[in-house]
């Protein structure tokens, strides 16, 4: 049976601040990755154009295959970080939803919820290990862009 009184409605509360906050840092995280996909998501739609359209040459520009397998790479990265970031979410929403449960229940849930912290910090780690792996893959993109670019100036002298 469910008692709860107003002081342990307000413990619970302050117990679930914490969780709450590290919610919203996983909203931007979320947020951060979500519009990172939709610019590789345009940017590779409009690099197959240019592979695939009628209008261009035989041989395609240097380096633009290269650049596609890169975007999807980056995709794949970024497609695991926000699996990961909604997990971290999903896992501390159960941390909050646990804590008031446990406690109007007086039910021991504390390996419960330490558990699902836990979960919910290690899946928070490993989605921000892929961003940096998505970041890596888009530097070296950046910079073999670049020595194209350079090679395209000498060629033109």
């Amino acid at each position: 049976m469910i008692n709860l009184q107003l002081s342990d409605v307000s413990h619970i509360i302050q117990l679930s601040i914490a969780p709450v906050f590290l919610l919203t840092g996983v909203g931007t995280t979320l947020s951060v990755l979500t519009s990172r996909l939709a610019r590789i998501i345009d940017r590779s739609r409009v690099v197959e154009d240019l592979l695939h359209s009628e209008n261009s040459p035989a041989i395609s520009p240097p380096g633009v295959e290269e650049e596609l397998h890169e975007l999807y790479e980056r995709s794949h990265l970024i497609n695991r970080a926000i699996t990961l970031s909604t997990s971290c979410g999903l896992l501390i929403c159960l941390v909050i939803a646990t804590l008031f449960m446990g406690d109007a229940t007086s039910l021991n849930l504390d390996k419960l919820i330490a558990t699902l912290f836990v979960g919910g910090v290690f899946s928070l780690i490993g989605s921000f290990i892929y961003f940096m792996r998505e970041i890596f893959v888009a530097t070296k993109t950046l910079t073999r862009q670049r020595k194209l670019g350079r090679r395209k100036i000498i060629e033109r002298e």
